[in-house]
């Protein structure tokens, strides 16, 4: 059966109530739904329900495409001035002993290293220090693309660019624009956590507020770019902070149009200040991909990362509005083992990534970071397993 078959069947079943009917009927005729009822889908709507909205979206964008790409991440430091209560990842910088702190020639060593690798993109975001100041990453991004021309530089969130922006004493629009020019391509979805200031003052006091989150990425989007958001979910917020989470991200989409993607993040309790907080289930994490989709209806992808939420639930999520789910992670990033992952050494083949998708049921798709399509491997047959190569980090004395 079809999607819209299932959503057919769906409405017309007498046991469902009026207001779930509504939402249901809005989705069929791609009307969109309001603050009120992406609370009520929270509070009221079953798995199976939000299930069938969020795969007949998933199915009218895209179909069966499922994505993914090839890139490589570089982490500067996990030492950090900020101390978000979430965070597994990062040290104070009283706890120096603990951390890394990569050179500019560490990170260029790194790209170098995958000069013979077929991969699109160079993922740059870690912890803020006064030394990552914006002359070293205008430098960075500039020998990075000197180097290799085609490679894609998705590098810092709002929270590197509003220290890094501050310290310079120079404005959004400004900092943004000398980014582009020296090289940055793209900016990744993270440091938004959630935007509702009484939660995010308990989580990540200090950093930038959500309001100059969305403002820096607003500034990003006039210059003709792109960015993705996140939303870490699962902790102490509650479901309208979620919702409203979701409504600032759709507003903003409807001005600019430069979001390409939402990338939910399961908050994990290990090894940080809230382990204490009890982390969301699998069925509540399908049903906040299957909400964001069906909430977001102006945004063309949604995110799962394999390696934060497992392979399995990563295939679940492709009936639940999900349709990217990132690409061939190799050891070049701590960050999802150190928040308690459930991969500690998060890789796959192209090879085993192209089954996983395909044993969903879904068409695999390797794209570059602005979902231009690199190889359709639905009826690709593989030689040799392609495994991705593993290079040791830097050694920091």
């Amino acid at each position: 059966m079809e999607a819209d078959d299932h959503l057919s069947v769906l409405i017309q079943n007498p046991h469902l109530s009026a207001d779930l009917k509504s939402i249901a009927q809005k989705v069929q005729a791609g009307e969109r739904i309001t603050f009120e009822e992406g609370v009520l889908l929270y509070e009221k709507a079953e798995l199976s329900f939000l299930g069938v909205l969020a795969n007949y979206i998933r199915e009218k964008k895209h179909g069966d495409l499922t994505y993914f790409n090839r890139n490589f991440h570089i982490e500067p430091t996990n030492l950090c001035v900020y101390d978000c209560k979430f965070c597994s990842y990062s040290r104070l910088i009283k706890q120096r002993e603990d951390g890394w702190e990569y050179s500019m020639e560490d990170m260029l060593n790194i790209v170098r290293k995958y000069d013979d690798e077929p991969v699109t993109e160079v993922h740059i975001v870690g912890g803020v220090l006064p030394q990552y100041d914006m002359p070293f990453y205008q430098e960075l991004f500039s020998r990075i693309k000197q180097r290799r021309p085609e490679l894609h530089v998705k590098a810092l969130t709002p929270v590197e660019y509003h220290y890094i922006f501050k310290k310079a004493k120079v404005d959004y629009a400004t900092g943004m624009r000398l980014m582009k020019e020296s090289g940055l391509e793209s900016m990744p979805g993270g440091g938004a956590e959630i935007f509702y200031p009484e939660i995010r003052e308990q989580i990540a006091k200090d950093k930038c507020t959500g309001d100059q989150w969305l403002q820096i990425h607003e500034e990003w989007h006039k210059l003709g770019m792109r960015s993705n958001a996140t939303m870490l979910y699962g902790h102490i917020e509650q479901y309208w902070h979620r919702v409203d989470h979701m409504e600032h991200l759709r507003q903003l989409q409807d001005r600019t149009g430069g979001f390409q993607t939402f990338i939910p993040l399961k908050f994990r309790n290990k090894d940080n200040q809230m382990s204490a907080v009890a982390e969301s289930s699998v069925v509540e994490d399908l049903r906040n991909y299957a909400i964001a989709r069906i909430y977001l209806d102006n945004f063309d992808h949604i995110k799962a990362y394999w390696a934060m939420i497992s392979r399995t639930t990563a295939q679940l999520s492709l009936n639940f509005g999900v349709d990217d789910i990132d690409g061939t992670l190799d050891d070049t990033t701590k960050i999802y083992s150190m928040a308690g992952a459930e991969e500690q050494r998060p890789a796959m083949s192209t090879k085993d990534l192209v089954e996983l998708i395909k044993n969903a049921g879904r068409h695999p798709i390797e794209r570059d970071t602005l979902y231009h399509i690199v190889t359709d491997y639905n009826n690709y047959v593989f030689t040799e397993d392609i495994k991705p190569r593993f290079y040791p980090l830097p050694v920091i004395n």
